[in-house]
């Protein structure tokens, strides 16, 4: 069985092919711009899926010695490459698309058909939307649906959530672009809602190329992990004073943590060493998702200690 992430995005990508080519073959009938437009972003969309796909496969390599931490961080990579292609190939084209629409005008036959396979449309990115939004509630359960985008780590999720609301809207511009078009007799309505979805498109990337440059140039962790980790260090009897904690996300699953705390004067070599331990315990027993820790101990507050730093890494 896939993961939670995997099983969203295998979702999404069977939607949306099913979706692009049923309306290729609608605005092909039909000849509506707003339709054709639809098709192009249900083409980016299922490609955005296999690019996340790829990035998911390639981040889940182990690490060697090129990539000391892993390659958690091409995931956030072919994030970014996504929402280049949502904001080229699906927002620049359909603006496009429905500016000559504008220039050219023309009058929509069969508008019917159209009606019906944006109503299919509908129903298919529903579910892919309800299986993105399920995982994401499972992660953020307190936070509303916008929060948790902003909190979440893990872009092979919450991009398939910026990916289907976009849909989603833009299938009811669409619609509106046909029934002004095919119902009621204005055919630069057509045009009108490319642009609309063009636009709505190019917004989307926009929020995706946000949140995924953060992630891929050196976002800390989340507040809650750092606070966790701040509480279960406290709570050593043994720990004086945590001065610093500084943090990496490496990949969405995984974080660097580096901590510069003080213990207890007068320890041993032996009981650093135990405490060390002892807390690196806690905080892989606590936090799972640090997979790399390191303690910095002043040398100032331990004479007799072994080096001037101390740095312990959980592997």
């Amino acid at each position: 069985m896939p993961s939670g992430s995997k099983l969203v995005v295998y979702a999404a990508l069977a939607g949306n092919l099913a979706i692009a080519v049923t309306k290729l073959a609608a605005a092909a009938y039909t000849g509506s711009g707003a339709m054709f437009t639809e098709a192009v972003h249900s083409f980016v969309d299922t490609g955005n899926q296999g690019l996340l796909l790829y990035g998911m496969r390639r981040a889940a390599r182990p690490a060697d010695d090129s990539h000391n931490f892993g390659h958690g961080l091409e995931l956030y990579f072919w994030s970014f490459v996504v929402a280049l292609l949502i904001f080229t190939l699906g927002g620049a084209y359909a603006v496009y698309e429905g500016v000559e629409k504008l220039r050219h005008p023309e009058p929509m036959t069969t508008p019917w058909v159209n009606v019906a396979v944006l109503g299919l449309s509908a129903v298919f990115e529903g579910l892919s939307f309800r299986t993105a939004r399920r995982e994401m509630r499972a992660r953020f359960a307190r936070e509303s649906l916008w929060q948790a985008v902003a909190r979440s780590k893990d872009p092979s999720t919450f991009a398939i959530i910026l990916e289907d609301g976009a849909a989603l809207i833009g299938l009811g511009l669409a619609l509106a672009g046909v029934v002004a078009s095919g119902f009621l007799g204005r055919p630069e309505g057509d045009g009108i809602a490319s642009v609309a979805i063009g636009l709505l498109l190019v917004a989307t990337a926009g929020v995706l190329f946000r949140e995924t440059r953060s992630l891929l140039t050196g976002e800390s962790a989340s507040p809650r992990l750092i606070e966790t980790a701040r509480e279960i260090l406290a709570g050593d009897p043994r720990v004086v004073r945590i001065e610093r904690m500084r943090s990496l996300q490496l990949g969405p699953g995984t974080v660097l943590l580096a901590v510069t705390l003080d213990l207890a004067p007068g320890l041993s070599a032996d009981g650093l060493r135990r405490a060390t331990a002892d807390l690196r315990a806690a905080i892989r027993h606590g936090l799972p998702g640090i997979a790399h820790l390191y303690f910095q101990l002043p040398a100032r507050e331990h004479e007799g200690a072994d080096a001037s730093e101390r740095s312990v890494k959980k592997s």
